[in-house]
């Protein structure tokens, strides 16, 4: 089942730095999307991937990585019957 990381990058000040927490989640098995804010600082992962392994991973590469929220991505919605 996929689920949604949501997980603070406290050094991801410019694009440089963006682009490095982005290359490193995409390495992560199992990663279907990645979703960077550069003005909050957040990085959103959703996919069936190891929160565990992809934190050790953006650690390496950007340094500081603290914990949002982890929980299972929201089902999509029924079509309205008419």
């Amino acid at each position: 089942m996929a689920q949604k990381v949501v997980l603070k990058l406290i050094s991801m000040i410019d694009d440089r730095t963006k682009q490095k927490a982005i290359e490193g989640a995409a390495d992560i098995y199992g990663v279907d999307s990645i979703a960077a804010d550069l003005k909050d600082q957040m990085l959103t992962v959703i996919g069936d991937m190891d929160a565990v392994a992809l934190v050790k991973k953006l650690m390496k590469v950007t340094g500081n990585v603290d914990i949002v929220s982890v929980g299972p991505t929201a089902p999509p919605e029924p079509p309205p019957a008419s």
